[in-house]
């Protein structure tokens, strides 16, 4: 076990490049076993979540030659539709695996899938979608075994808006006979991403980024070279460390269309930023203010930066209110910030934050992929020294977190417990 030893109180300086959007990466490369020939994908996160899909992949027969940021996938040895169930069960976006094999082979087995512990997250949208193109699916002993003789285009509309079962559907209805017409979609940015790597290999989607999706099947796809979209929430996540530190950074390689619900609450609380072409200066100079936050599906406010928006809450002026629209469970990480000082109450989906003069340093764990983050950021503004515990909950989703804030002046360490 490994963890972060943050010394606080300073304000960070500089500049951090943010990597290949999370999101996008563990879709995409599920994706990239729909074609005939090999794909390379460039600018890919260096994360453990992008390690564990690698490792499946060569599991199943693909091929797989990755370098830090880039990845080349062959799937033309693929000779198995059931991913490792240790590995499966690491992580949540393994189930992209199940559109990704039911297309290529008509069948799919895989353990329910794992990842962070922030609620019930079923995937009954998308069992709906699949058995909608004609597949049956079973669940016994922890395993899905979903199965078709063939896949066949219908309408589809989603109970609840699902960026995983948007996705997942896409995967599974672009070989699909005939066309697919899915309803409610998830509009997220990594959703129109996978849309357009789909594309480039020669798929027939339209309306990604909208609430309807248009999949007429094709019969093959073929490898394309392919460079996946900046992470809005690593980027998020950056924007607030200099915001919580009172510091000055340049959060450089961005989409600013992507970050407008985190600008706008950021500015509200009296946060400067200056946005550039994929460039954002992100400054604090005075005090900040209270405010509210909703989470909701994309372009409302992101629940991933729930958490890191919290810390900075409980060091504003006055009384802030979260409401968690998205996942149920997403409050377990505020008793670690109760103990560096945070005034807080849960109540049912809603956490009441009233603002402290400042939080000081504690041992804290990072409960999941997000709150970790968010524990980090805690520890660079508080005063003295936190240890933040279970890093490998942030190195799932974060590329080399301490180098980077290193690079700002930050005083963190990784240390093995």
């Amino acid at each position: 076990m490994e963890k972060f030893i943050i010394k606080g109180g300073k304000p960070l300086r500089g500049s951090v490049q943010i990597s290949g959007a999370k999101n996008s990466a563990v879709a995409i490369l599920p994706a990239a076993l729909l074609a005939d020939t090999p794909s390379v994908i460039d600018n890919l996160p260096d994360i453990k979540d992008i390690e564990l899909l690698a490792q499946m992949i060569r599991h199943l027969g693909g091929k797989v030659e990755k370098k830090k940021h880039e990845i080349v996938i062959d799937p033309e040895g693929l000779n198995s539709f059931y991913p490792p169930r240790d590995l499966a069960s690491q992580m949540r976006a393994s189930y992209y695996l199940i559109g990704a094999l039911l297309s290529k082979f008509n069948e799919a087995v895989i353990a329910m899938p794992g990842g962070c512990n922030i609620g019930v997250r079923p995937i009954d949208q998308h069992i709906k979608g699949f058995e909608a193109l004609g597949a049956e699916t079973t669940i016994e002993h922890g395993l899905i075994r979903i199965k078709a003789k063939k896949l066949v285009g219908n309408h589809i509309y989603f109970d609840v808006v699902s960026v995983g079962a948007t996705i997942n559907l896409m995967l599974a209805a672009c070989k699909a006979e005939g066309v697919t017409i899915l309803e409610n979609c998830a509009k997220e940015p990594h959703v129109v991403d996978v849309a357009n790597f789909l594309n480039a290999m020669g798929a027939n989607i339209k309306g990604a980024g909208t609430d309807t999706i248009k999949i007429t099947g094709v019969d093959k796809l073929h490898g394309c070279h392919y460079t996946i979209i900046p992470d809005q929430i690593e980027a998020g996540t950056y924007m607030v460390v200099a915001a919580a530190t009172k510091g000055d950074v340049y959060i450089k390689g961005v989409i600013p269309n992507h970050l407008e619900a985190i600008i706008a609450k950021l500015t509200e609380m009296g946060v400067i930023i200056e946005e550039h072409d994929d460039v954002i200066r992100v400054r604090r100079e005075g005090p900040l203010k209270h405010v509210d936050i909703k989470t909701l599906p994309y372009p409302g406010f992101p629940t991933d930066m729930q958490q890191p928006m919290a810390v900075l809450l409980a060091l504003a002026d006055g009384i802030s209110v979260i409401t968690e629209n998205i996942y149920e469970n997403r409050f377990k990480y505020l008793d670690e910030l109760k103990k560096m000082g945070a005034r807080v109450r849960v109540e049912g989906r809603t956490a009441i934050i009233e603002g402290v003069e400042k939080l000081t340093g504690a041992p804290v764990y990072a409960t999941d992929l997000r709150a970790g983050a968010a524990m980090v950021i805690a520890g660079l503004a508080a005063e003295g020294i936190t240890e933040v515990m279970e890093v490998y909950h942030i190195d799932r989703g974060y590329e080399a977190m301490e180098v980077k804030l290193q690079a700002l002046a930050a005083d963190i360490i990784r240390v093995k417990e």
